[in-house]
Formats: C-alpha cells, structure tokens, sequence
C-alpha cells in the first residue's frame, strides 16, 4: 500500500464549488487507473468517479453533469471538480490508484487518507 496526499475539501454552501486533488506520496511508480470514493457516516463506500490510464471516464449517477474526473499524467495527480454541490454530497472522500512498482509486475492499490467534504447552508 502506497499513501497519497489529499487536498482541497472544506465547508461550502449549498451550489458551490470545491476542487479535490491527489498527488502520490512517497514511492514512484507507474500509475493507472485512478478513481475518487466517499462514505457519509452511517453508510457504506461508494465509487464517485473513476479514469482509466486513457482518459475514460465513469461517473456515479447522483454527480453526473456536476463533478469532473481528471488527471495529470506527468504528476501522477488525480482531480475532482465538484460543481452545484449539495448537502447530500457531504463525506469523507477518499483517492485510489491502481499502481505498478516494477514492469510486469503486480497492480496494488494506493490510498489517501480522506478528506471532509461538507455542503451545509
């Protein structure tokens, strides 16, 4: 397991805007597909937003048309665009990559440690 840095939640009010970013931390490998979780108290995970190595992007059904999935190859760094947030979008989020430490080899899993995402008027 390889931890990432995660920046850029906080507070906001309702339709606002906030822009999540995930930049590796520690070791250097080869990344490929990358995806951004969360989890509100009381329920379990689920998947935001995920892009392959190519660019192709899913989304999950309650934030299509208002997050946007990104990525920044030549720093290994995933975004999350988050736009007309609401309150229902609160919890704790969490970046995931899919990483290769030598050519050929296995694909393990990096984590962030989650950063708080609140929509509240």
């Amino acid at each position: 397991q390889v931890q990432r840095v995660e920046s850029g939640g906080g507070l906001v009010q309702p339709g606002g805007s906030l822009r999540l970013s995930c930049a590796p931390s520690g070791t250097i490998s080869s990344v490929y597909a990358m995806a951004w979780y969360r989890q509100a108290p009381g329920k379990q995970r689920e998947l935001v937003a995920d892009i392959t190595s190519g660019g192709s992007t899913n989304y999950a059904d309650s934030v299509k048309g208002r997050f946007t999935i990104s990525r920044d190859n030549t720093k290994n760094t995933v975004y999350l665009q988050m736009n007309s947030l609401k309150p229902e979008d609160t919890a704790v989020h969490y970046c995931n990559a899919k990483i290769q430490l030598n050519a050929g080899g296995r694909l393990w899993d990096a984590w962030g440690q989650g950063t708080q995402v609140t929509v509240s008027s």
